[in-house]
């Protein structure tokens, strides 16, 4: 989906567990972040394919990065380059939250799929919850946002900003298909 939004966007914005699978690609030192080794090649790639189409790739440039998958853990903001062994980044940090909001009051469409953390935790909802206000802002200024995915639409959802967005999308995959390129049966036979 990545490749084919890189004809339609200006900027790309990549939070959440997928940003490590870049900042691995870059050769960054992500500790126990979440990576999908099988998809570095991949990322390399998207990251090539976006300069060529001059498309702003925007990673976040820091993370709210624990010593475990809970609440109470041991945290440090830390640049995404240089995370140490034993620490793992579960939401992206004030830089990041910063630069992200930053394009989205620019924006005139976006498309929201996925959170910038473990926002299901008190401890790294931070960015996902800056992220949803950010959007919801950009609206109220005139931007068409659509939002879409189960954990997307969870989070809108949670800071009680679903009616402050254009539109949430309960057919996440669906969706994420019909932006991949993909025929949907039902719209193909709607247009039939």
């Amino acid at each position: 989906i990545i490749e084919q939004m890189l004809d339609k966007v200006d900027n790309l914005l990549i939070g959440g567990g997928m940003a490590y699978t870049f900042f691995k690609a870059l050769g960054g030192q992500i500790g126990d972040s979440l990576v999908e080794l099988d998809k570095i090649n991949l990322a390399q790639t998207i990251l090539n394919l976006a300069a060529e189409k001059n498309v702003n790739v925007q990673l976040p440039v820091d993370s709210i990065a624990a010593k475990g998958f809970s609440n109470t853990a041991e945290r440090a903001i830390v640049d995404n380059m240089e995370i140490k062994d034993g620490f793992m980044g579960l939401d992206i940090g004030p830089n990041a939250i910063a630069s992200f909001s930053e394009i989205v009051a620019k924006s005139k469409t976006i498309l929201w799929n996925g959170p910038m953390g473990v926002f299901e935790m008190e401890a790294f909802q931070q960015g996902t919850k800056a992220i949803a206000e950010a959007v919801a802002q950009a609206t109220a200024q005139g931007a068409f946002s659509l939002v879409g995915g189960g954990d997307s639409v969870a989070a809108v959802n949670k800071f009680h900003l679903s009616d402050k967005v254009s539109y949430v999308s309960t057919g996440g995959g669906a969706m994420l298909e019909y932006f991949e390129g993909k025929e949907l049966p039902g719209i193909a036979s709607i247009l039939a």
